[in-house]
């Protein structure tokens, strides 16, 4: 979900405890500045920090002055053929090709899982809001695919768009029947949107603050997790114990615009009856379900029937690394 999502949930998940409605109440912030902080700092810690400090083996630079999808098909291959070889993880990095300020080119990467190929096609110049640029005329490039030595395994999407900002990383990892899974960005989504992780700033928060701020950090930090499992990617829940993501539910993409609006607008509510609850008593006259219904039911689905989203993908299609990255 996009940043302004996992910061609504967080002052949701914070407006759940009594001690801290009350506290905001008497001119005290510090438990809803808290979860705010918290329900953010997953992604930040991945996306300013962690990325930065992963390497990669094998790194693919395309020529944005001669496009070629051969080069970035034979370093894709190599690298599953390098981990199947050696029976060890291998990274590669895609970067992305920038034309100009605001000009990108896209490419995407294939697995084909049944053909044991990968496959590399350039596609549309985008925006770097990954919106295709009219007139802008895409190089006529065939498609490079490649034979690959073992069997793939897919645990996230066959098909990634290479587009924006930087390129996505590949963990090419050696399966136990001799198969290699392409880990997607490897990088994210592991320690940091870890309930172990979350439990150790609540307990830092409890020793710093209370018992009270302990909760709602650990509260804001889970919150965040849980809200990104409804995507494909998943989050390694009870990283250090285990070494892989849990996967997602499958149910949305992080950018999709209804879940990140239902996300906003029911905190919203959340948060106004919590309030309600804990400074006046309760809303007077509000039946529960009533509420629920007309102030939270009825809005999403109008906004549902004005947006019309992407159909939901399967293994085998694609998303663009600039989705995940909003993730």
């Amino acid at each position: 979900m996009k940043g302004i999502s996992h910061f609504a949930i967080g002052l949701a998940a914070a407006s759940c405890f009594p001690a801290a409605v009350r506290a905001g109440a008497e001119g005290n912030p510090l438990y809803f500045i808290l979860a705010g902080i918290f329900g953010l700092l997953p992604d930040t810690l991945d996306f300013k920090f962690i990325r930065f400090l992963y390497k990669s083996e094998l790194g693919v630079i395309p020529d944005p002055l001669r496009p070629d999808a051969q080069p970035i098909a034979d370093a894709v291959a190599l690298a599953v053929a390098r981990a199947h070889a050696e029976n060890r993880n291998v990274n590669v990095k895609l970067n992305t090709i920038k034309l100009a300020a605001d000009r990108w080119q896209r490419y995407q990467v294939r697995f084909d899982v049944p053909g044991r190929r990968v496959c590399v096609s350039y596609g549309l110049v985008v925006d770097t809001g990954g919106n295709p640029i009219r007139g802008a005329v895409a190089p006529v490039v065939a498609e490079a695919c490649v034979p690959l030595p073992c069997g793939i395994e897919i645990e996230y999407l066959a098909t990634t768009d290479v587009d924006i900002f930087d390129g996505p990383v590949y963990r090419m990892e050696p399966t136990r029947d001799g198969r290699v899974r392409p880990v997607f960005i490897p990088w994210h989504r592991n320690w940091t949107h870890s309930f172990v992780t979350a439990f150790i700033f609540g307990l830092a928060g409890a020793a710093i603050w209370d018992a009270a701020a302990g909760g709602v950090i650990f509260a804001a930090f889970a919150a965040h997790a849980l809200a990104d499992q409804l995507g494909y990617l998943g989050s390694n829940l009870f990283a250090p114990f285990s070494r892989r993501r849990t996967p997602g539910l499958k149910l949305m993409h992080a950018t999709w615009a209804l879940p990140n609006f239902a996300a906003v607008w029911l905190s919203g509510l959340l948060i106004f009856w919590n309030l309600a609850r804990d400074t006046t008593g309760g809303i007077s006259g509000m039946n529960p379900l009533r509420y629920v219904f007309f102030a939270g039911a009825l809005p999403l689905l109008a906004f549902a029937l004005m947006v019309k989203e992407e159909p939901l993908e399967g293994p085998g299609q694609g998303q663009s690394a600039s989705q995940a990255r909003e993730s």
